[in-house]
């Protein structure tokens, strides 16, 4: 049984605080990374027509090399520190950005999206290639979760999601860049403002993120009607939401899928 980094004390003060986790310790090192990157391309080849890997979205139910992942015991271990004994897998999607891509990801908080309870779902940004400035890493602004929910509007043409803050609700000179390596993680809190500019790099930026949410959540069922959880850790005491099967087949995926962007 492998060793697990359990967070500190002060690590569970700095999230309270800030709403953000970096420098955490790597849940995949040398060949382990390399085996996490393999199985990416194998995950990518099942794309369609005009799917991109941004369009890859709850293929944990599908993969089970996905559903592995979200539950590697040391990412369960860090998201215990901060969410508690009971919560389960949500949602996964997978945010990248190709060479000299000018795509954004403009300033919001997640849950701005979702119509959950706030400050109740943390976010794992797991690096499968290296994150650096130079090709677009996400940059937080410490301790806006603590201003709840603020208004968003439609996001310009170049952003890969649907919304954005207006300029003047937060202070960009805040921002702290979420420098990770390849198979390292950082955590978030679904009310933290975040985004990332583009990819000025010859490489890639691809980051597989995890969604995990405290049992107490419910997610609006007209939003997300086919929703399903999987249980991660302690017990669902509340049963606001079907349990998933947990897949079979190391790569699979459900029916075409495309991210829709939101356009009024």
């Amino acid at each position: 049984m492998m060793e697990l980094n359990k967070l500190t004390t002060a690590q569970q003060q700095f999230f309270e605080d800030q709403g953000y986790l970096l420098d955490l310790p790597a849940i995949f090192l040398g060949e382990e990374a390399k085996r996490m990157q393999r199985g990416y391309e194998q995950v990518i080849s099942l794309l369609q027509g005009d799917e991109n890997p941004s369009d890859i979205m709850g293929w944990h139910k599908t993969s089970r090399f996905l559903y592995d992942i979200c539950a590697h015991p040391q990412i369960l271990s860090c998201v215990e520190g901060v969410l508690g004994k009971d919560f389960y897998l949500a949602a996964t999607e997978f945010i990248t950005k190709s060479p000299h891509s000018d795509k954004i990801v403009p300033w919001h908080q997640d849950s701005y999206y979702w119509s959950t309870a706030l400050n109740n779902t943390v976010t794992v940004w797991l690096a499968i290639t290296d994150v650096d400035e130079a090709n677009g890493a996400m940059q937080v602004i410490p301790g806006t979760h603590k201003a709840g929910l603020i208004q968003h509007k439609i996001a310009g043409e170049d952003a890969i999601l649907s919304f954005e803050l207006d300029q003047g609700t937060f202070s960009e000179k805040d921002a702290v860049s979420m420098i990770i390596p390849a198979g390292g993680i950082s955590m978030h809190v679904d009310s933290l403002i975040h985004g990332s500019g583009p990819n000025n790099s010859e490489r890639w930026r691809i980051g597989f993120v995890i969604r995990y949410s405290k049992t107490t959540v419910r997610w609006d069922p007209q939003i997300y009607p086919n929703f399903e959880i999987f249980m991660m850790q302690g017990i669902d005491e509340f049963g606001y939401h079907p349990q998933g099967e947990v897949p079979v087949e190391p790569f699979g995926r459900p029916p075409y899928t495309k991210r829709i962007r939101k356009r009024e």
